[in-house]
C-alpha cells in the first residue's frame, strides 16, 4: 500500500468520525431546547437518552460478527447512513413533538454509530499498523473537531432562536453530502475472517478474549473514560445550565469548551504518546479529568466551573482511543478484542444517560457527577494496563520499532 493510498485511507476515516461529531453536538447544543419542547423533566430526559444508549449497545453488538463476515467496508457505510436519518427523525420528534419519536431518532443515531464504532476502529488500527505510529487518537480528533463545529453551529442557531428541526435537518444534509466520498477511500475485506491480517490468523482458532486479565483491565479503563467523555456528551449543557445557573446560550458555549479540548487533546496525542507512552499519558489524562470534574462538581464559582470543563475535556480526549489501540495490539483477533473493550465501553453509554438523569432529578445534576468522578479515578490507577506487552502477537512491521508498533515508549518495554 503507497503513502498517498494510506493518506487517503486515513482521511477517509477521518471524515467517518468528524460527521457524527457534527451530528452529535448539533442535538446536544439544542438539549435545552428539545427538552422544553418536548416537556418532559430531567429524569424522562434521561430516558430519551436511552435511546441512544439502546441503539449503541444493537449497532455494537452486531458490528463485529458484521466486520468478520463482511469486512469494515459495508459496515461503516450502513452506520454513516444512519446518522443523516437519525437527524431527520429527531427533527420530526421535536416538531410534533413526541418523546418517543426523539428517542427512535437517537436509537437510530446509536445503532449507526456502534455499528460503524469497531469497524472504524479495526480499519483505524489497521493503519497503524502500516504507518507504524499512534493513528487512532487523530481519527478520534475527527469526531471531537466536528462536535466543535457543530457545536458552534448549535450555539448561534439557540442564540438566534432559530428552529430545532431546521437546524438538525441541515446537519443530516452536510453529513449526506459527504458520505459517497469518504467511502471511497476504504478498501475492502480489512477485518474479515476470510482476510487474515497477519500469516498465523488462518491457522489458529481464535482465542477466549473476554478471558484475558490484561485486556479486561483496559476494557475497565475505557469504561471510565468513556462514561466522563459520555456524560459531558449527554449532560453538560444542562448541567451548567440547571446546576450552575448559566443560560442556554452560555451553556452551549461551556459544551463547545469541553470540545475544543477533547480536540486539541487528541491531535496533540501523538506527540505525546510517542514521547511518554500510553502509561504516562493514560495517567495523566485521568487527572486531569478528575481534577475538571471536582471543579465542576464542588465550586460555586460559575467562571471556575465553566474554565475546569478544559481539564475535564483534555483528560477525557485520550482515553478511548488510546485504549483501543492498547486493546487491538495486545494480543491476536484484532477485531474480537476492539469489540470487547468497545463493548464495555458503551456500558457506559448505556447504562449512564438513565443513571445519572435517574440521580440528578433526585439530587441535583452536580451530585449526580460524583459518580463519574470516582471512575475516573479508579482509571489512574489501572492505567498500568494500557502498556502491557502480549507475548503472543506479531513481530512489529518493518520500518517500525517495537516503541512504534506498540505505542509505548522505549523506557516502558520490558
Amino acid at each position: 500500500m503507497t503513502d498517498r493510498t494510506v493518506r487517503r485511507r486515513r482521511g477517509a476515516l477521518f471524515l467517518f468520525f468528524f460527521l457524527p461529531g457534527i451530528a452529535m453536538s448539533s442535538w446536544i447544543t439544542r438539549t435545552p431546547d428539545i427538552r422544553d419542547q418536548l416537556g418532559v423533566s430531567t429524569s424522562q430526559m434521561g430516558l430519551v437518552l436511552f435511546g441512544l444508549s439502546v441503539g449503541s449497545m444493537s449497532g455494537l453488538l452486531s458490528s463485529s460478527r458484521l466486520v468478520a463476515r463482511f469486512g469494515t467496508r459495508p459496515v461503516i457505510g450502513l452506520g454513516a447512513f444512519l446518522i443523516p436519518v437519525s437527524m431527520l427523525v429527531v427533527a420530526a420528534g421535536a416538531t410534533v413533538p413526541s418523546p418517543p419519536l426523539v428517542a427512535l431518532g437517537l436509537c437510530l443515531f446509536g445503532a449507526g454509530m456502534g455499528a460503524g464504532e469497531v469497524a472504524l476502529n479495526v480499519d483505524g488500527a489497521d493503519v497503524e499498523l502500516i504507518a507504524g505510529k499512534a493513528v487512532l487518537p487523530l481519527l478520534h480528533g475527527g469526531f471531537s473537531l466536528g462536535t466543535v463545529i457543530g457545536g458552534l453551529f448549535g450555539m448561534a442557531a439557540t442564540a438566534a432562536a432559530f428552529p430545532v428541526h431546521w437546524h438538525l435537518a441541515a446537519a443530516a444534509v452536510v453529513a449526506a453530502g459527504v458520505l459517497p466520498y469518504a467511502l471511497g477511500g476504504v478498501p475492502s475485506g480489512v477485518g474479515a475472517r476470510g482476510v487474515p491480517q497477519d500469516p498465523g490468523a488462518g491457522r489458529h482458532p481464535a482465542p477466549a478474549v473476554w478471558k484475558d486479565r490484561g485486556l479486561l483491565l483496559i476494557g475497565a479503563i475505557i469504561l471510565a473514560m468513556a462514561l466522563a467523555e459520555g456524560a459531558a456528551n449527554d449532560w453538560l449543557p444542562l448541567l451548567m445550565v440547571d446546576g450552575h445557573g448559566l443560560g442556554a446560550t452560555a451553556g452551549s458555549l461551556v459544551y463547545v469548551g469541553f470540545a475544543a479540548a477533547m480536540t486539541v487533546g487528541r491531535f496533540g496525542g501523538e506527540f505525546f504518546l510517542e514521547r511518554f507512552g500510553r502509561v504516562t499519558v493514560m495517567r495523566a489524562s485521568a487527572v486531569s479529568g478528575a481534577m475538571g470534574l471536582v471543579l465542576v462538581i464542588f465550586s460555586d464559582n460559575v467562571v471556575v466551573a465553566s474554565a475546569a470543563v478544559l481539564f475535564w475535556g483534555l483528560g477525557a480526549s485520550l482515553g478511548f482511543p488510546v485504549a483501543l489501540s492498547a486493546a487491538a495490539g495486545s494480543g491476536p483477533d484484532q477485531t474480537a478484542r476492539v469489540s470487547l473493550v468497545a463493548t464495555i465501553g458503551y456500558i457506559a453509554f448505556l447504562v449512564g444517560p438513565p443513571a445519572l438523569g435517574f440521580l440528578g432529578d433526585h439530587y441535583g445534576l452536580r451530585p449526580a457527577m460524583t459518580v463519574v468522578l470516582a471512575f475516573v479515578v479508579v482509571a489512574v490507577f489501572l492505567a498500568p494496563a494500557a502498556g502491557a506487552r502480549p507475548r503472543d502477537v506479531a513481530t512489529p512491521r518493518e520500518g517500525a520499532s517495537k516503541s512504534e508498533d506498540l505505542g509505548v515508549s522505549p523506557a516502558e518495554l520490558p
